[in-house]
């Protein structure tokens, strides 16, 4: 029987560019055993080797680095150069945690007691699967592949169905290094298959990039097992211009921070507060720097604003705006699907916006923005609160010691003073409420993919 194939859509074009096949229910098993028993040898090598093999791929993917951009771009749409960066920010952000690995795995030794010894070891859990999101196929993917790696476990990278060829080019990579075979594979899992590998008990952890309604339904999966899972889901977030603002620096950067990668990111500013007497001198100048945003075909190096990455994305921003318009904002720019090919949305300012809109409510994932006025620091800090999510904010002022006061009452797992949309590796990468559960990154990443053991030594004698 041939095996089912789903065809991907370059969503500059709206044309099939390729078909890939499924993984079959009878090549499943093989993959996952070869996995666990790659990681019961690789679990025995010394974490200052596993630092010195996994390394071994950073010189591999730049050498890859063309064919994975274009492969980026023509399954998603990112411009060709931010699909660049991305590459170079990934290579930032393994080479990060093979810094942080030796100590954050080492044996933690506790205080000496008469004839006993005592220390914390920090074991692998065993197969980790990555169901990873396809808005930053690689970074959001090198977030768990190489922690876990480092960490002694195998990992089964599912990628998001937009975006399979980069889970392939992950493991092609590594295939170039000393790593042991079959430690890392891909899957190309519907989500029943998905769910019943969450069940099977052939898995230790599940991570898990998606929407709120996607992770709870893992979630679900997951505690049938009894295993743990980290949730990296929706985001809303929030940024707050000060009345003591830096405007000619928060301007370019809350515009980066709302369109880059047509907003399509986690932590993309969706809603921006702005102090009342720099209203409107801040909006005017953000809406001249949106429209100076140059919409086209990614692989052109001129485009700085591609296509969404599904159709179903621009129905969601045209619902948003249409509902916003007739509940009384004003679109100050943008507002539209071009006309043409390709899954295009206009950047778009909106003002007259309040949170009975879902523009201010609900995550929009793409080239949108509502702005509201506010009086003070107070209802600022209420409307940002007031959201199902809790991602990242930012506050933008002079004054940090006053960013610091504010960030301590943000419901948010970050909070930056003075930039956004922004993922420091040295930080664990974490939200609240609806936008997620566990963390990633920094030395405490490494927590979610061990396990403690204890040693109560005593000497007899």
């Amino acid at each position: 029987m041939p095996s089912r194939t789903w065809n991907l859509i370059n969503p500059a074009t709206e044309e099939v560019f390729r078909a890939v096949a499924f993984t079959e229910p009878d090549e499943l098993g093989p993959i996952v055993e070869r996995a666990r028993t790659a990681q019961r040898v690789w679990r025995r090598v010394p974490v200052e080797a596993r630092v010195r093999i996994v390394a071994q791929v950073v010189p591999t993917v730049r050498a890859m680095a063309d064919t994975v951009a274009l492969d980026i771009t023509r399954q998603m749409g990112k411009p060709l150069r931010q699909a660049r960066d991305e590459i170079e920010t990934m290579i930032d952000r393994a080479e990060t945690m093979c810094r942080l690995a030796p100590a954050a795995l080492a044996d933690e030794p506790l205080p000496a007691k008469a004839g006993v010894h005592r220390l914390i070891r920090h074991e692998p859990l065993g197969v980790v699967l990555d169901i990873a999101a396809w808005n930053y196929p690689l970074l959001i993917a090198v977030n768990v592949i190489v922690p876990a790696l480092l960490a002694g476990n195998a990992v089964l990278v599912k990628h998001a169905r937009l975006t399979p060829l980069c889970a392939d080019h992950f493991v092609d990579a590594f295939a170039k290094t000393e790593l042991p075979p079959g430690l890392i594979a891909a899957l190309r899992l519907d989500h029943e298959a998905t769910a019943r590998l969450i069940r099977s008990g052939e898995v230790d952890y599940v991570s898990f990039t998606g929407s709120v309604a996607g992770g709870h339904e893992v979630y679900g999966h997951v505690a049938t097992r009894l295993i743990d899972a980290g949730l990296e889901l929706g985001g809303k977030d929030p940024a707050y211009v000060a009345a003591d603002a830096d405007v000619d620096a928060a301007v370019p950067n809350l515009v980066d921070g709302a369109f880059y990668n047509a907003g399509q990111s986690c932590c993309a500013v969706e809603r921006i507060y702005v102090a009342r007497p720099l209203f409107d001198r801040f909006v005017d100048a953000y809406v001249a720097l949106v429209r100076r945003y140059r919409i086209g075909h990614p692989e052109d190096e001129a485009t700085t604003l591609g296509p969404l990455a599904q159709r179903s994305g621009v129905a969601l921003l045209e619902a948003q705006v249409a509902e916003a318009r007739s509940m009384g904002a004003r679109v100050l720019t943008g507002g539209a699907r071009p006309p043409g090919r390709g899954y295009f949305f206009e950047p778009t300012v909106l003002v007259g916006v309040d949170h009975r809109m879902a523009v201010m409510r609900e995550e929009s994932f793409g080239p949108v923005i509502g702005f509201m006025p506010v009086e003070d620091d107070e209802a600022a800090v209420r409307l940002m609160n007031d959201s199902p999510y809790g991602l990242t904010a930012s506050v933008w002022t002079r004054d940090l010691e006053r960013a610091g006061r504010l960030g301590d009452r943000l419901d948010a797992g970050t909070v930056y003073a003075n930039r956004c949309d922004f993922l420091d590796p040295m930080l664990p990468w974490v939200g609240v409420k609806d936008s997620g559960k566990g963390c990633s990154l920094s030395h405490l990443g490494f927590r979610h993919l061990t396990r403690p053991k204890s040693f109560h030594l005593r000497a007899q004698g």
